[in-house]
């Protein structure tokens, strides 16, 4: 006989990783040691971040980065994982995620140091190819080499890969129904204890207060979103998003408020909603249509804002 909801233990786990917490929520028949849980999840985020951390200078990233080019460079499994994610969609989004932004990144203020005027002219003029034109797997996937400099930033996918091992450990345990995030990337498994699907909510792009805009029922998939209204800089009195522009060399000048993406795994729901943020509302659309993608921006602000849809998911099941 099958447990009911009230016979099951709710689980609610937390810790630190990245700059911020991951969180876990299940649920597990009575008796259960939640103990060896916590453990491994910490274990496996505290993985990512060693080997993809840019703010560490030993990761392993951070080592691949120093390589000069053309050297073969041995790298582990689950940053190999990333990379070949990042480079396919690098290519399918037509260069508007960027894994090869690592020295504007350092320029504007969104790494480990202050804004430097210096860097960030250096950055401006820099010619610039994107990373899946120059950053090159070895059919095995075991070493990686760039074939002309370029400095990697795993920023806009790391913590969604990050919560794709926090799925994939609970998986570990047998537990086939929770709710796994890092930092609002989130990521469900199966449906809650009561048969429902979990209940995500999509945050108005407000950056004086945190509300939900609308609630997404999400089950089996992840959900990610990035926008201008939580991480920004201040450059004479202009606020700067920190998402850059490729092209650019340097924030986006007028992004989208927000764009959420709901996508198989979190990985790439978090590089696609970094994707869209870059191409924009016009062009996002009509790239998320031909892959058939369900995005939702939000454009405008506060006071007038405006959310554009596209896929089956946000058009039938987004509820406010």
């Amino acid at each position: 006989m099958s447990k009911t909801s009230t016979d099951l233990t709710r689980w609610a786990l937390n810790g630190p990783t990245m700059g911020t917490r991951w969180s876990a929520l299940f649920y597990t028949p009575e008796g259960f040691d939640a103990k060896p849980v916590q453990d491994a999840l910490q274990a496996a985020v505290d993985e990512v971040d060693t080997q993809m951390s840019t703010w560490n200078p030993d990761s392993d990233l951070m080592r691949l980065n120093a390589a000069r080019p053309k050297h073969w460079v041995a790298i582990p499994g689950q940053l190999r994982d990333v990379l070949r994610i990042a480079l396919r969609i690098g290519r399918a989004s037509g260069g508007a995620f960027d894994i090869g932004l690592g020295d504007v990144v350092r320029a504007w203020g969104f790494g480990p140091e202050a804004a430097d005027q210096h860097l960030i002219r250096k950055a401006l003029d820099a010619p610039r190819r994107p990373a899946h034109e120059v950053l090159e797997l070895d059919p095995d996937g075991e070493r990686a080499r760039k074939t002309a400099p370029i400095v990697l930033d795993l920023n806009g996918i790391a913590k969604g890969y990050g919560v794709d091992r926090l799925a994939e450990t609970l998986r570990g345990f047998g537990i086939s129904s929770g709710l796994v995030g890092i930092d609002g990337e989130m990521r469900a498994l199966g449906l809650r204890a009561d048969g429902e699907p979990w209940s995500i909510a999509v945050e108005a792009p407000d950056p004086d207060r945190r509300a939900p805009h609308s609630i997404l029922a999400l089950q089996d998939a992840a959900v990610a979103t990035s926008g201008d209204y939580r991480h920004w800089i201040l450059v004479g009195g202009r606020r700067l998003s920190h998402t850059m522009d490729p092209r650019r060399g340097a924030p986006l000048m007028t992004p989208p408020a927000s764009v959420t993406v709901v996508a198989r795994t979190c990985a790439e729901a978090d590089a696609w909603a970094t994707a869209s943020m870059v191409l924009g509302p016009k062009v996002g659309q009509e790239l998320a249509q031909r892959l058939r993608l369900d995005v939702l921006f939000f454009t405008g602000d506060v006071e007038g804002v405006r959310a554009l849809a596209s896929g089956p998911l946000f058009s039938g099941e987004l509820s406010r």
